[in-house]
């Protein structure tokens, strides 16, 4: 996400440096190219008007520290500046002191509002609150069943229509009773779309809004619908009463003009964005990173968030003193891939890490390619291959079967053994204070700091570490 918006601002900066301070002169044309970034990322043309004028106000005559150039101070404001038209900070879901809390879920068809329903049920669930899926769209054909299937996949609890004829409005209400009666924390009701605002469409949610008296009116907007999506946010929030949005399918735009408008133009909060097709991928909406993300510097907090929630701390203890002693195995490696489909796509975590952001996609493709073709590999070896890789180096006839069981060649088997193995001794000599590459030299606590050393027999002057 967001990829061409980052490249832009980078772009914007170089023309500062070897600048002393930041004038009115030499931040003209970064601001000219920060101004057709954001336009041509969707971004509605008032906000960019208020933005770019406050960076401008906020940015000249800063002085430039010691160690800060122009750009980074630059960059510095405008960080802020973006954190401020995204509103500040995260805006949690309102809670009722008595449960159930009730959550009205309203959108556009095709916005992807009946599977934002299952995401923010499931994340719900996983704060252990007990949660009831309401299924009050009668008119799109398999909304019902769509909630069911999603319901039943992820052990969450979905309430449907007693009758065949009942009308949203009492199904939400006959739910809302269910949910009193049972010890229901939340209650999420998944009402109808439709392909444009109509009064029947307001009509219906506003009924439905009576009966439930909810805590949160939660719109759900196709991020790629760009600066629409604020317009129809301010629509909605005009004609129904909303309390924040949703916004779904951030991962497949590069642009990102609906995060950065949403709550300047309908003032209302971005409270959870989609990244991702996966149930999972639903996370709390934080400005600070959003910014962190646009300006190519990374979310370390939504990556180490995704990891506390996929791995246990026993298992963490173990897989350390596993890559501290060297003795991590093939099954090791299959659990950290499987990890990290966890926990998203490669890309998408690539993304994460601060200065990745520049990473080629291509690159990252080739390298999501190399992890299924290792994956493959793997599941071809017996226990006792995976356990004890180094069967393998000592017989070629092994390496032969998996190639041909996985579909590769006995080079490319090879070649990942090598690697492995590589990696291990690269562990090995770091737990023992040793730097890699260097054999354990004498002095650097490696694996032959206990040996005499030997000078080389050739008279040629071999490189060192302080030669490169």
């Amino acid at each position: 996400m967001f990829d061409e918006l980052s490249s832009r601002f980078e772009d914007a900066v170089k023309g500062l440096r070897g600048e002393a301070k930041i004038s009115e002169n030499n931040i003209d044309d970064a601001l000219k190219q920060v101004k057709k970034a954001l336009l041509d990322a969707d971004v509605s043309l008032a906000v960019v008007k208020e933005f770019v004028s406050d960076v401008k106000n906020k940015a000249i005559g800063e002085e430039v520290v010691r160690g800060v150039n122009p750009g980074q101070k630059f960059i510095e404001v405008v960080n802020k500046e973006l954190i401020n038209i995204m509103g500040n900070e995260n805006s949690p879901l309102n809670e009722k002191e008595t449960p159930p809390t009730v959550i009205l879920m309203a959108g556009l068809q095709g916005a992807g509002k009946t599977t934002a329903t299952g995401k923010l049920g499931l994340y719900l669930k996983e704060k252990e609150k007990k949660v009831l899926l309401v299924a009050a769209d009668i008119y799109r054909p398999a909304a019902v069943e769509q909630l069911k299937t999603i319901g039943n996949q992820y052990d969450l609890e979905v309430f449907s229509a007693k009758e065949k004829n009942s009308k949203p409005e009492e199904i939400a209400k006959d739910a809302l009773s269910y949910a009193n009666e049972n010890n229901v924390d939340t209650l999420i009701v998944d009402t109808a779309g439709r392909l444009q605002i109509d009064e029947s469409m307001m009509g219906e949610m506003v009924r439905i809004k009576d009966v439930t008296e909810p805590d949160e009116v939660l719109l759900v907007v196709d991020s790629m619908i760009g600066q629409e999506a604020a317009d129809l946010t301010k629509s909605f929030h005009e004609k129904v009463g909303i309390t924040g949005a949703i916004l779904t399918k951030l991962d497949g735009d590069s642009r990102g003009g609906a995060a950065l408008s949403i709550r300047k133009i309908s003032g209302k909060p971005i409270k959870f964005i989609g990244t991702g097709e996966k149930i999972e991928a639903l996370q709390p909406f934080h400005p600070e990173r959003m910014a962190g993300r646009i300006l190519g510097m990374g979310d370390v907090l939504t990556l180490v968030e995704k990891a506390q929630k996929e791995v246990e701390l026993a298992d963490a203890e173990v897989m350390q003193k596993k890559l501290q002693e060297a003795t991590f195995d093939f099954n090791d490696f299959v659990k950290q891939m499987r990890l990290m489909k966890r926990m998203g796509s490669l890309g998408g975590l690539i993304k994460l890490i601060p200065g990745m952001n520049k990473i080629d996609d291509g690159m990252i493709k080739n390298g999501e390619e190399q992890l299924k073709k290792i994956e493959s590999m793997i599941s071809s070896m017996t226990l006792e291959e995976k356990q004890k890789p180094e069967v393998l180096a000592a017989q070629p006839s092994r390496r032969q079967r998996i190639a041909q069981g996985s579909g590769y060649q006995a080079k490319d088997v090879d070649k990942v053994l090598a690697d492995f193995q590589r990696m291990r001794g690269f562990m090995k000599q770091m737990s023992n204070g040793g730097m890699p590459g260097m054999g354990g030299m004498p002095g650097m606590g490696g694996s032959n700091s206990n040996k005499s050393f030997k000078k080389p027999k050739s008279n040629k002057k071999k490189k060192g570490f302080g030669d490169l």
